[in-house]
């Protein structure tokens, strides 16, 4: 499965605005897409279309995520969301 790991840019970090964001552009794509914490491995991944779940990971400016799904390009759409400051736009 194509994966990316990605720091968070975000000021606020995966929180409602980004959160928003990246659960809408990830609802664009037919394939399961997930972002897991790095460095909790043991952590559920969260469903990337779903900002709930993405909120719930608790991530902060400077976590280092791994996006996955089947779709290449999907990972590579939201790992370039999750690098850029979303609450800044």
């Amino acid at each position: 499965m194509p994966s990316k790991n990605v720091v968070v840019g975000s000021a606020v970090g995966l929180h409602a605005r980004p959160a928003a964001i990246i659960a809408e552009a990830a609802g664009e794509f037919d394939d399961e897409i997930l972002i897991g914490l790095v460095n909790d491995p043991d952590e559920e991944p969260a469903d990337a279309s779903s900002s709930l779940l993405i909120m719930a990971l608790g991530a902060e400016k400077g976590t280092e995520v791994e996006v996955s799904s089947e779709n290449a390009d999907a990972v590579e759409k939201i790992a370039a969301l999750i690098e850029k400051d979303l609450d800044a736009e």
